[in-house]
């Protein structure tokens, strides 16, 4: 089997299975955000992209991204264009992240149970042995980072530094905060959440990433004796740094969104630790939050004084 995890002469077969899943899954599951008023044009990382999604069995969606003058065919291009990648790493994120429509059409049985082995390897914690490498760091953009960090955001310069200091926190070529995720006690890297410091918001995820597989974290575990004993889930990373800063006692994560139930909360909450739901005070964080506490009876809510912990952090800082 190749380096990229097809087998040889394989590589058409794949292609063809997840060349049609519809573009609007694609930019959804990147992480983009949808326009309010225009239904098929959505913002990414790298700008504005329409889309002209196709029918089911009508053929390929179309997409344009209208700041770099670029376009193409089907959902291998459009995550190519995304990632800026080549097409066998296209399809491979395509069958991980969108794969079950894909995977039903091999038509070899012990190839979809082969494939299905592969991924999980008997492992409910386990990662997938083909991802996305992480957006390459650039030092000469770490200044700007930090600078959005500390000045908009109000997080402390020393907490920032120890971040970059530690492999936490870097800086992408285009500017980007990239905040590492890692899995449990191995601190394997499984990703890493993505925040724009230009004029526009935006976040998302590097490409590649699986958020249910780990976490970003910040705090002081300590020893078996003396360790924290509380745990904040916040809905980013920039939140779980502000939630922490505000009381250096607590270990505070980030589950990337306001998600209910990351299948790695199961293996804290055996570990005996104090959880709280940190989640943002409005529709979307109060409604994960009751549906993580009726799965989690022993998980407590805790609602940050102001929407999230960043603004609850820049108003305490003001």
């Amino acid at each position: 089997m190749r380096s990229d995890g097809f087998r040889p002469n394989d590589f058409r077969r794949h292609a063809s299975a997840v060349r049609s899943i519809p573009l609007a899954d694609v930019l959804a599951k990147w992480g983009a955000d949808r326009d309010r008023l225009d239904r098929n044009r959505w913002h990414t990382e790298r700008g504005p992209i329409s889309i002209t999604d196709r029918r089911t069995g009508e053929g390929e969606g179309r997409f344009f991204n209208w700041h770099l003058q670029q376009g193409g065919g089907g959902a291998i291009d459009l995550t190519m264009h995304l990632g800026d990648c080549n097409a066998r790493v296209a399809v491979r994120w395509l069958e991980q992240h969108l794969g079950a429509a894909a995977l039903a059409v091999t038509t070899n049985p012990h190839d979809l149970q082969s494939s299905c082995r592969d991924a999980s390897n008997g492992d409910a914690e386990a990662v997938p042995p083909f991802s996305f490498p992480l957006p390459p760091s650039s030092s000469g953009n770490l200044p700007r980072v930090r600078r959005y960090l500390t000045e908009q955001r109000r997080l402390c310069p020393s907490i920032t530094q120890l971040l970059s200091t530690s492999g936490k926190l870097y800086a992408d070529r285009r500017g980007n905060a990239v905040f590492l995720m890692v899995a449990g006690k191995a601190q394997r890297p499984i990703g890493a959440e993505l925040r724009g410091t230009g004029q526009r918001v935006w976040r998302g995820l590097a490409p590649g990433t699986r958020k249910d597989a780990g976490y970003f974290w910040i705090g002081e575990p300590g020893n078996s004796t003396s360790r924290s004993k509380t745990i904040v889930l916040c809905e980013s990373a920039i939140d779980a740094i502000s939630c922490y800063q505000l009381d250096r006692s607590r270990i505070c994560l980030s589950t990337a969104g306001a998600r209910p139930d990351a299948r790695w909360l199961a293996r804290l909450l055996s570990a005996s630790y104090d959880i709280h739901c940190g989640f943002d005070d409005d529709e979307a964080g109060n409604t994960a939050s009751r549906q993580m506490i009726r799965r989690h009876p022993s998980i407590r809510r805790l609602r940050p004084p102001a929407h999230d912990w960043n603004d609850t952090l820049v108003a305490h800082t003001s």
